[in-house]
């Protein structure tokens, strides 16, 4: 490691990280996976057939985030991350490693929403959120059906004459059926997520249209619910023969829940559950002929692993997973009060013996994300250093229901910012803390700069990663599409320009007071560097303690383990040595 003036830092990093294993595509019978696996300290893809622990490596230059096996079987398409940013590229290769060749985000787009039309040696795909993309693999066209401001694909008919198209900013989105010789557009639900059934004669929804997400079905005008209730239905996939539905609740906070739905009987058929290897489930996915489901896991002390199981929920295999560790820490979920009554909720991890103990708040990206009972290794390693952490959930957060998801949008975000006050108050009227950190990623990352500006005397260190630290700048320097989708969240830059600027914390940066570690990835373009360079500059000119984290060939993510181990090396000593002195 390079020491650099005022407490900048290029970590060397350390591969000691364990890997995770993701994105699950099984081959159109279900007896061979692909994933993508950072075991070998970049994320790359790896094919393995189920059932076995023979493994072969795709290798990319770059790092990969998400693989799709087509329904035919002859191609797999891969995300790829150029220098670990969020410009994606698309990349088609068959199985075997042969034949790579890039299909979308060539030079400045960016390409995402990857799906195989079933049946079909088609390819669907989003770019830069203005123009929806079919690649057919054997005609060798790559054709754009619709463009427009803030529009994704979906899906397209088997007839190819209807596509189903998600527009709109965050937390307003919708879903249309587009006639696609016409262009007419029909608006059929709220919701992001919707696919045809194979016959093309119904759509599958998970429409927004209630306080929780549901899965409804779509038909001649009629809207049929299938699976709601006081939990969200967070995802679901069908068959290619339109008979199951696996279906995908979030509960208890933060928990999986997975069913299988029987669709034979008009949507009423019995529901069958899965027992689940992992607390927190994501990237359900079908083989094209049905007889297998493969998912991700993971759990505290257990890292993303790849698992498979039948078409009736039976025979649960791991296709590639690490062990939970024997002596991971679970936590509790805490319930507490906000400011203005709300109820809000936290993941707790507290060590042995009594308290009060030295206490972090970690604050999630987002803010539409949601903190959950997954791996955390830095939970784990600084319970073991006899340091509490508190995951809070605060408005804003999704899981809860549309009132709290959007408990926060523009004007709103003043309590987001108490919300953190309040865990707090929370921790020491438990008696869970005496002394107090914050720290955060992304949008969580802003928002431990709020706090700590508004609350300086709260907290004794604070870690910003990635965070908005400028409303102004941010949305200066940030990808044109997510800048568009934001102001519904955060706030128009010339309406609502006071506003932001207010909700700014550059502009209270005198009032902090904790030591601060600020670390950013140098090819970040969701939160350019410039929001962590002005933060490092204003600290450096006022003499205040910090530390500058920054990490080449990183984006908005720390893809690289080496990275992850750096980080995870530095953020231990930083938070040890100001909340143990």
């Amino acid at each position: 490691m390079t020491v650099l003036p005022t407490g900048f830092f290029r970590p060397a990093g350390l591969a000691s990280e364990i890997a995770g294993n993701w994105s699950p595509a099984l081959s159109p019978d279900g007896r061979h996976a692909a994933y993508v696996s950072d075991r070998s300290g970049t994320p790359a893809v790896w094919v393995q057939p189920v059932g076995s622990e023979l493994t072969f490596q795709i290798a990319f230059p770059e790092p990969v985030t998400e693989v799709a096996w087509s329904s035919g079987g002859g191609w797999l398409a891969c995300q790829i991350a150029p220098g670990g940013a969020p410009r994606h590229e698309v990349w088609l290769v068959r199985p075997d490693g042969s034949d790579p060749h890039q299909v979308a985000g060539f030079g400045e787009d960016t390409a995402e929403n990857m799906r195989w039309l079933p049946g079909r040696p088609v390819l669907a795909l989003t770019e830069n959120l203005t123009s929806t993309v079919l690649v057919d693999v054997v005609a060798g066209t790559r054709d754009v059906i619709a463009k427009g401001d803030l529009v994704s694909l979906c899906d397209v008919d088997p007839a190819g004459r209807f596509a189903l198209l998600r527009y709109g900013p965050r937390g307003s989105r919708r879903i249309v059926l587009r006639d696609l010789a016409t262009t007419f557009d029909e608006v059929i639900t709220p919701g992001e997520v919707a696919v045809f059934s194979p016959g093309g004669g119904c759509v599958y929804a998970r429409s927004e249209d209630g306080e929780f997400p549901a899965l409804v079905r779509i038909a001649g005008g009629t809207t049929e619910v299938l699976a709601s209730g006081p939990a969200e239905v967070e995802s679901f996939a069908v068959t290619a023969d339109g008979r199951t539905a696996a279906l995908l609740w979030n509960v208890r906070g933060g928990e999986s829940l997975l069913e299988l739905l029987d669709l034979d009987h008009d949507g009423h058929g019995q529901k069958q559950s899965v027992p689940l290897p992992g607390a927190v489930v994501t990237g359900l996915c079908w083989s094209f002929d049905g007889s297998t489901l493969a998912f991700t896991a993971e759990g505290p002390g257990q890292p993303h692993g790849v698992w498979a199981c039948d078409r009736d929920g039976a025979n649960l295999r791991a296709i590639s997973a690490e062990p939970a560790a024997v002596d991971a820490v679970h936590p509790t979920l805490a319930t507490f009060p906000a400011h203005d009554g709300r109820t809000l909720t936290g993941w707790l991890f507290t060590p042995a013996g009594t308290g009060p103990h030295p206490t972090v708040i970690w604050l999630h990206g987002g803010p539409e994300a949601q903190e959950r009972p997954g791996h955390g290794p830095l939970f784990q390693s600084l319970v073991r250093r006899g340091i509490a952490v508190l995951a809070p959930n605060v408005r804003g957060s999704s899981g809860f229901g549309r009132d709290f998801v959007n408990a926060d949008n523009i004007g709103l975000r003043y309590g987001a910012i108490e919300d953190v006050r309040s865990c707090v108050t929370y921790l020491r009227e438990a008696g869970i803390a005496n002394r107090v950190g914050v720290m955060g990623r992304s949008y969580g990352g802003y928002l431990t700069l709020a706090a700590l500006c508004a609350y300086p005397e709260l907290f004794d260190v604070g870690i910003d990663v990635c965070g908005m630290s400028n409303f102004a700048t941010f949305y200066e320097h940030t990808e044109p599409w997510i800048a568009s989708a934001a102001i519904s969240k955060y706030g128009d830059p010339g309406a609502d320009a006071d506003l932001l600027r207010d909700l700014s914390p550059i502009h209270r940066i005198d009032r902090l007071r904790a030591p601060l570690m600020v670390v950013h990835g140098e090819n970040d373009s969701n939160v350019p560097v410039i929001e962590a360079e002005q933060v490092v500059a204003a600290l450096a000119a006022r003499g205040m303690p910090h530390r500058y984290l920054l990490f080449p060939g990183e984006g908005h993510e720390l893809l690289h383990r080496s990275s992850r181990a750096a980080y995870l090396r530095e953020t231990i000593d930083w938070l040890t040595t100001h909340l143990q002195p």
